[in-house]
């Protein structure tokens, strides 16, 4: 049986894989459509939770052996699943369809099941994506709209479908979310930035790709012109109508900066959208996610006073360029999200003078030409986790004139300089490795400098999640001192190891 339509689940079997948030939020909608459920995750105590709600259970080998998919009509996948699993060929060979979870929530939208159709209004990028659905959601909330963030920024759509006030939803969504949703077609969508992240997931760069620009299928797409891998999707054919933004002034049908202010040339012959100096997170990562979100909101006719008004009043969240402290003229500036090189670089060009406090999982990803674009602002680097030597070995490469330490396990000798450590795997307690290097970061930096946490990695390594590693950041930098502050700087008297 091929699942096209919603009707043909009551009494259908339905296979929902990965019980995380996005997989125990379908369930309330297929038991109201009539489906029978069974949960496959890779952790038993899931699958116990599962059974508990009177839902029925498989492992994923049970699944692959002989007749354990037979009576199976739809799979619904949690985002995280690859592609190239198992059971999803297995679902191939016998012509089961495989839908993503926000495939699902499309369609049960379309189907009014909680309600009149809401417009969507999508977000991805490799980076931004969370700030860009935050400012929208501000925009929209001053606006008067009835809205809801939601999808990959937390709460799920399908529970933003359940709420009768909202009608318009800013939707974040991954490149995990839009491979696995073909039928999305947003009232807008946009395509903030791509650039290289998550590629063993996707087979390489060109699946990655196209995953982003199904966000611009819909009525009107949405693209970064001062990305070459984002704006180049203006020029294909995706049904939509193209509108870009760049920090330049803005061209007929672009939005863009003209003196200090944000303009919209797309949907009005120049619209004023407000002063990009008043934009949380300041700097030209912060103004581009802005007029992302501007461009969107103005796709369904939001007013420019609104946007104006949604963009003043939108302040940074957790762990997004957030400013933790100033201690004796340094700040302090928690960007644990920047789990990717592009994404630390945005961080690290918004201020002059920077000492980095990066490392963790690289996934892959290169530093170098990072490395050699911000190498004039960097007063030093401090490098926690696993692939803290890779980063190490491209800043001798270079930016060999940039005072380097490591921070290995606390079971070693504590800060080093970096060509006398290895990386350490045994990582005891990692809060006590980021107090040593926020100290360490401290004693490098002088009255004006920035102390910023930008990873460009994962957090997996050593921390529960990015929010964790930035916590342990915050608390690090709450114990510091003035005394604390410029002790081993390069400028400094102090013979301390550099």
């Amino acid at each position: 049986m091929v699942a096209e339509d919603l009707r043909d689940l009551r009494d259908a079997r339905v296979l929902v894989t990965g019980w995380g948030v996005s997989g125990r939020a379908v369930i309330a909608p297929l038991q109201l459509l009539g489906a029978r459920i069974t949960v496959t995750d890779g952790r038993a105590e899931s699958l116990s939770e599962a059974a508990e709600l009177g839902l029925g259970t498989a492992t994923e080998a049970e699944l692959l052996a002989d007749g354990g998919l037979n009576d199976i009509a739809l799979v619904i996948t949690s985002p995280g699943w690859r592609p190239d699993a198992p059971l999803f060929g297995a679902a191939a060979a016998r012509g089961i369809p495989v839908w993503g979870d926000i495939e699902f929530t499309w369609r049960v939208d379309q189907a009014e099941l909680y309600g009149p159709v809401r417009q969507w209004l999508v977000v991805t990028g490799t980076n931004g994506k969370t700030t860009t659905t935050s400012m929208l959601a501000s925009i929209l909330a001053a606006a008067d709209l009835g809205s809801a963030a939601c999808g990959n920024i937390g709460l799920p759509v399908l529970d933003a479908l359940q709420r009768p006030e909202v009608r318009v939803l800013a939707v974040e969504l991954s490149s995990f979310q839009l491979h696995w949703a073909p039928s999305v077609r947003p009232a807008a969508g946009a395509v903030l930035n791509i650039a290289e992240d998550h590629l063993d997931w996707h087979g390489g760069m060109p699946g990655y790709v196209a995953a982003k620009a199904r966000a611009l299928a819909g009525g009107v797409g949405v693209v970064g012109l001062d990305d070459p891998v984002a704006a180049s999707l203006a020029d294909t054919d995706h049904g939509s109508r193209m509108v870009g933004f760049r920090l330049g002034q803005p061209a007929p049908g672009e939005l863009g900066v003209s003196g200090g202010r944000l303009i919209d040339r797309a949907f009005a012959e120049s619209a004023d959208l407000g002063a990009a100096g008043e934009i949380s997170p300041p700097g030209p990562a912060g103004m581009l996610d802005a007029l992302a979100a501007a461009a969107l909101a103005r796709a369904i006719g939001v007013a420019p006073d609104a946007v104006a008004a949604g963009l003043a009043s939108h302040r940074v969240g957790p762990h997004r360029a957030e400013l933790i402290r100033e201690l004796g003229g340094v700040k302090f500036i928690d960007d644990s999200k920047a789990t990717n090189p592009h994404a630390a670089r945005s961080s690290i060009v918004a201020h002059p003078r920077v000492v980095w406090l990066a490392g963790g999982q690289l996934k892959g990803a290169a530093v170098d030409a990072l490395i050699a674009e911000v190498a004039p602002r960097l007063r030093g680097a401090v490098l926690i986790g696993v692939d803290a030597t890779k980063i190490a070995e491209a800043l001798s490469r270079h930016a060999p004139q940039v005072p380097v330490l490591q921070v290995p396990s606390r079971d070693d000798a504590g800060v080093t300089a970096v060509t006398d450590v290895t990386t350490a795997t045994d990582v005891t307690d990692p809060d006590a490795i980021m107090a040593d290097a926020v100290a360490a970061a401290a004693r490098l930096a002088d009255s004006g400098d920035t102390v910023l946490l930008a990873p460009a990695a994962a957090s997996l390594d050593m921390f529960r999640s990015y929010g964790h590693r930035g916590d342990s950041f915050a608390a690090a930098v709450a114990n510091l001192t003035a005394a604390d502050i410029g002790a081993g700087s390069p400028g400094s008297q102090s013979t301390g190891q550099r």
